[in-house]
């Protein structure tokens, strides 16, 4: 048989380092165990490439010292606790748990105690069934252990029975699900907690905090998540980063799960904060005609980024776009997106961002987040306000399913409300696409139109 070919990595391919590399000449690129590598050329020799680290010193690097990194695949449901069967019977847990295998374990919700978890373990050839009791915020069986969540409660057991009839040895995984940590690792997008330290917090919100750190001397954003719910949410949010790569667009870093249960998402650091905040807070004595349609421009090329590949982003609006040191305006905010074809919840959507037909019919499409974008430009021609000014909330969607369409901003150029209102064409078949939208808008730029 012959050798397995080294794979070819066209330019711009990032890699994550398997090993440390010291380097034998000076030529070579030293890097460590988990670094990123970007192939900049691909050499004559296969197993040599040429690439930069994220300090931007250039180098060679052995292709079998590093791995590319990947998207996270969506085939599988990514859990946290792929362990965690849910509403379950007693009865289905214990034929889950055959054939007999000493620490066998899953978790399920409690069908007597609704609130309360069961753990069921097998051990001596039978299953044991211990309660769960969610008592006020923590959980435990013995009522002398206390866990915040799940994750810490089996990590306990995994390392000692303590008073139960065995140690948990091996999760009974629901079907089709995939352990988190391992697909993130296998995917090069794990990062190691050591290297991570974490500063003061910058935003406060009902899932975590979101908090200044370093990452191997490099600052960045860490969204520290540590309830299992919401941390679920969140890895199919960094899930979809992982697959999205623009310079528009918030960049992952990584992802750091622990096994005490903690989740920390990594994106690059964005000083200036959310566009709504930065709008408000300057105003137009600061920001004049050029920088509103750039910032305009930035988001329109992410979102044609987005709409090239699929994704629909269904929670584009100002507060969800930051805006970087160099005054690069980046779509953020991936809680939402799906690919195109997946269904949603209509409960936690933001009425006045939301296309009629995606509030009555649940149908989301790149064309709702046109119209989206729509808005989004009116919050950045009126300097931050909340859209549909004097407008009670409940007449909104009425009001706009009969054709109302808000009025220019103060000072709007004509040619960009005429972009506003092209977005929001109730007919979702009608309204442009994004790469319609960035040349019209590049070419109001170019021309100097808004003036």
């Amino acid at each position: 048989m012959s050798e397995p070919q080294t794979p070819t990595w066209p330019q711009g391919t990032e890699c994550v380092a398997k090993y440390n590399f010291k380097g034998t000449t000076e030529q070579d690129l030293p890097f460590n165990k988990g670094d990123v590598l970007t192939i900049i050329v691909v050499t004559k020799d296969p197993n040599w490439y040429k690439a930069k680290n994220t300090a931007g010193r250039e180098g060679t690097i052995p292709a079998n010292y590093v791995q590319k990194r990947e998207g996270v695949k969506q085939g599988g449901k990514l859990s946290l606790m792929p362990w965690f069967h849910g509403k379950i019977t007693r009865e289905q847990a214990e034929s889950l748990l055959i054939p007999p295998e000493m620490g066998l374990y899953l978790v399920r919700e409690s069908t007597n105690y609704p609130g309360d978890y069961t753990l069921c373990v097998s051990c001596d050839g039978k299953v044991e069934h211990y309660r769960i009791v969610y008592k006020e915020g923590q959980l435990s069986i013995d009522e002398e252990a206390f866990f915040e969540n799940l994750m810490q409660l089996v990590e306990h057991y995994t390392k000692d029975a303590d008073g139960l009839c065995t140690k948990l040895i091996k999760p009974k995984l629901e079907e089709g699900t995939v352990a988190a940590q391992d697909e993130f690792s296998r995917s090069g997008w794990a990062l190691n907690r050591k290297e991570l330290n974490i500063h003061q917090s910058i935003g406060k919100g009902e899932f975590g905090d979101v908090k200044v750190g370093d990452y191997r001397g490099t600052k960045v954003a860490v969204k520290c998540i540590k309830h299992d719910a919401t941390a679920q949410a969140f890895i199919a949010e960094a899930s979809v980063m992982t697959q999205l790569r623009h310079n528009n667009l918030v960049q992952l870093l990584g992802v750091i799960v622990e096994e005490k249960g903690s989740l920390f998402i990594v994106t690059e650091y964005m000083a200036k904060g959310s566009l709504v905040d930065y709008l408000r807070s300057r105003g137009r004595t600061v920001l004049g005609g050029d920088s509103l349609l750039k910032f305009s421009v930035d988001v329109c090329e992410a979102m044609e980024y987005l709409e090239a590949n699929n994704f629909v982003h269904r929670d584009l609006a100002a507060r969800n776009v930051l805006v970087s040191d160099d005054n690069i305006a980046k779509v953020s905010d991936f809680g939402l997106t799906k690919e195109a074809s997946s269904n949603q919840d209509t409960a936690k959507l933001p009425i006045k961002w939301t296309s009629p037909e995606a509030l009555r019919e649940k149908k989301f499409s790149t064309k709702s987040d046109v119209w989206s974008y729509g808005i989004l430009l009116w919050e950045i021609y009126s300097f931050g306000r909340v859209p549909y000014p004097r407008i009670p909330l409940k007449d909104v969607v009425p009001r706009v399913e009969k054709g109302y369409k808000m009025d220019a901003p103060d000072g709007c150029p004509e040619v960009v409300y005429e972009v506003m209102k092209q977005c929001w064409t109730l007919d979702p078949l009608v309204r442009p696409c994004f790469r319609v939208l960035r040349e019209k808008l590049q070419h109001i730029l170019a021309k100097e139109l808004y003036l």
